[in-house]
């Protein structure tokens, strides 16, 4: 069930906060595809795209578990350190989603501003939004100080006290269930995209908008006509 407070409140957004990974970057096919690296040096079963967004969650620890990988024989760390390395020698592989980069100069070219908040590094984060050219749409990039995703509601936190917005003023998009949490501990309203990180009936629980495309996302946000699944 969608929010009545979000049906209220639509058309007085001001501000949207975006996820990155998943959300605005086509990368869970890389995700697979380095996690497979790490899963065959371990002989380990090979993941599949279907499978990996079945399994992908918040935090990462409990993903990396849910692949069979054993802490007690080897550090979460290691695993997670190697996973970030071959990230970081194949991201310019990926793409922005269909229609990202329009979307979100047509958002700053109504009025409403926008951020970046994920749970990639800092350095990286800022990386990428400059080699996909959307930097200057975001009147502000946070990333975390760690590898490894732990922070992302308590930035959060931090910034919507710095915004200057009301909470019913700001919306936030992702495509995972740790995004609705991030948007329900800041105090805003949601929509989540079903292309990402994770499936649409593991998304659909949260019970917020849920969306295929960018493109319905930015209708809904504008008009409240974007198709809904």
């Amino acid at each position: 069930m969608v929010k009545l407070s979000f049906l209220m409140n639509k058309e007085n957004y001001k501000h949207i906060i975006w996820d990155w990974n998943g959300t605005l970057l086509d990368d869970a096919w890389l995700c697979v595809d380095v996690m497979n690296q790490l899963l065959v040096k371990r002989g380990m079963t090979m993941l599949t795209i279907d499978r990996y967004r079945e399994v992908f969650d918040f935090p990462v620890k409990e993903y990396y578990r849910e692949l069979g990988f054993n802490f007690n024989e080897e550090p979460f760390e290691v695993p997670g350190t190697e996973f970030i390395d071959g990230y970081h020698a194949k991201w310019r592989e990926a793409h922005l989603q269909e229609n990202a980069a329009e979307i979100l100069l047509k958002i700053n070219s109504a009025g409403i501003t926008q951020s970046l908040l994920s749970a990639a590094k800092q350095q990286l984060l800022e990386e990428m939004t400059d080699y996909f050219g959307v930097t200057n749409r975001f009147v502000r990039i946070l990333g975390l100080d760690n590898h490894y995703a732990y922070g992302k509601m308590e930035i959060g936190k931090v910034w919507m006290e710095k915004l200057g917005f009301k909470p019913h003023e700001v919306l936030f998009v992702g495509d995972t269930v740790h995004d609705h949490e991030v948007a329900v501990a800041i105090g805003v309203d949601c929509v989540l995209f079903a292309s990402g990180h994770q499936t649409s009936e593991k998304l659909s629980r949260c019970g917020v908008p849920l969306f295929e495309t960018l493109s319905e996302i930015f209708d809904y946000i504008v008009d409240g006509k974007g198709k809904r699944l």
